[in-house]
């Protein structure tokens, strides 16, 4: 992941293999008059497939009233798999709706218990809306995204057997400067896309790159975000440099679980139940220090541990399998690279499909395009 580094100008044209039934997923450069080509082959997913295949009931419970049930944190794998669910006592058939599209517990009777990721893949859209050279999200608007992912998530969801499939946009909200100084994407542009996200029923993801300062310092500027049923947010200790582009930065464990004790202890004073995503970025051993005293217990956080980083799919795998060694964060996560019309710029070759991702051991819930 190195967003001033790279542009995309993908195709995400969805090819079916109409004989044997297998999918291909290809990404090829194009230029902007081929930007209605891109739309066209969404849409020829939604019209070219037979009806999503029926989502399974995912139990939700009714709030206790001294609130306790709604905070305690529910792990994975167990204890998210419908027939677990379904033995627990307190739990009510329910449907996952309201659970896509972030409602508070107010919305939805026991949403604040069980979180999207539950039974779900989270499938997101990574960059900055004002930049073309950050990520897809520079490259389209907020409604030809939309779409597009709608054309993705049919592609998992074909897949992924019983689990669902929820969509998301993943923001660079914090960008790493020369010397490790951040500029921040404006509050209204975030704001704009957390309400067209709230409206789809999609997740947003607000992520911060650290820079030169505090991994607390990044923290207080991402937590009032929170208070936005449908945001999560993401730390990239890649961008832990005061020389981005020539350093790759990290973070140690007492780092990342202060921040979750942050956040669980921010989510606690204003009220915010239910479980929150943050998710942890991680390619290389040494971005993340004592990698195996990370804690995954806070009272209402999913820390999620993502691979990162562009490459072949033998890379890529030995990338994830690396990380899925690290069994005290068991949530994981899957970033991928569309290809790149930028000379020597990295990206995924080939880009792996989507039954390859979900191959994945363990497989992964949060998965990330850029």
């Amino acid at each position: 992941m190195r967003p001033i580094r790279l542009s995309f100008h993908p195709l995400l044209l969805v090819v079916f293999g109409l004989a044997s039934g297998a999918l291909a997923l290809g990404a090829a450069s194009i230029g902007g008059s081929s930007r209605e080509a891109a739309r066209a082959s969404a849409r020829a997913v939604s019209a070219g497939q037979a009806e999503r295949k029926a989502q399974p009931s995912i139990p939700q419970g009714p709030m206790l009233e001294s609130g306790a049930m709604a905070r305690k944190p529910w792990r994975f794998p167990a204890l998210y798999e419908v027939a677990a669910l379904s033995e627990s006592s307190f739990l009510a058939s329910g449907s996952r709706e309201g659970l896509a599209s972030g409602a508070s517990a107010g919305d939805v009777p026991g949403s604040s218990i069980v979180p999207a990721i539950a039974n779900n893949q989270i499938l997101a859209f990574y960059g900055k809306p004002d930049s073309r050279c950050m990520g897809i999200l520079g490259e389209y608007s907020k409604e030809d995204l939309a779409q597009l992912l709608e054309g993705y998530e049919r592609l998992y969801d074909e897949q992924n057997g019983p689990e669902g499939v929820v969509g998301a946009f993943y923001l660079i909200y914090g960008t790493v400067w020369p010397e490790g100084e951040i500029g921040y994407l404006k509050e209204s542009v975030v704001k704009d896309y957390i309400d067209f996200a709230a409206k789809r029923g999609m997740l947003v993801f607000v992520d911060h790159q650290i820079g030169k300062y505090p991994v607390a310092d990044a923290m207080r500027r991402l937590l009032p975000w929170l208070k936005y049923p449908n945001v999560h947010i993401a730390l990239d200790p890649e961008w832990r440099t005061d020389a981005p582009m020539e350093v790759i930065g990290n973070v140690s464990a007492e780092e990342i679980n202060a921040a979750e004790a942050a956040m669980s202890d921010y989510m606690n004073a204003e009220g915010i139940e239910g479980q929150k995503m943050l998710v942890i970025h991680q390619f290389q051993s040494r971005m993340i220090t004592g990698r195996e005293n990370v804690r995954a217990d806070y009272d209402g956080v999913l820390l999620v541990h993502t691979a990162d980083g562009f490459g072949p799919p033998a890379l890529k795998r030995a990338s994830y399998s690396y990380n899925s060694r690290a069994a005290n964060m068991p949530i994981k996560g899957f970033k991928l690279f569309f290809k790149t019309t930028v000379e020597g710029a990295g990206y995924d070759d080939p880009l792996l499909l989507p039954a390859e991702v979900l191959s994945l051991e363990p497989r992964p819930s949060l998965i990330i395009y850029q």
